[in-house]
């Protein structure tokens, strides 16, 4: 067992016989690297010091690709019909009374009812977050 385990670690550590000591290993002279659109072929080398790398980029340089093609179109009318009549009657409101409008007579009254909604959502929200923050612990006992 040991004999073939210094064996195989000798092979290992010996040069590779598959190289040929006879070619230079220099680099190659000029290495190109082209990409390749549809259809088009692979140039062959112009003389033995050179080097050619060609990928495949698509169909075109100048076409969309596949996956940016044909996306979900989100203009009016590829919307919902409810969407779309929302949207209509949140902008007609301006100037409406509880608007919150600078345009109109009665836009003012809706900016204090927005104020009042938002208030009371961040008091809700606030009651909230400490409710969580300050949970009692049932193994803490009693507080003095």
């Amino acid at each position: 067992m040991l004999a073939r385990l210094l064996i195989a670690t000798a092979l290992l550590a010996g040069p590779a016989t598959a190289q040929d000591k006879s070619t230079p290993q220099d680099p190659p002279k000029r290495v190109r690297s082209i990409l390749l659109y549809g259809d088009d072929k692979c140039p062959a080398a112009q003389n033995p010091d050179e080097i050619v790398v060609c990928a495949n980029a698509g169909e075109s340089p100048y076409r969309i690709p596949k996956r940016f093609r044909d996306q979900p179109k989100e203009d009016a009318a590829s919307q919902a019909w409810t969407n779309r009549v929302e949207t209509v009657e949140e902008f007609n409101r301006a100037g409406l009374p509880n608007s919150c409008s600078p345009v109109g007579t009665g836009g003012q009254t809706g900016c204090t009812r927005k104020f009042l909604q938002q208030w009371y959502q961040e008091r809700l929200d606030a009651k909230a977050k400490a409710a969580r923050t300050t949970a009692p612990d049932p193994d803490a006992g009693t507080n003095p």
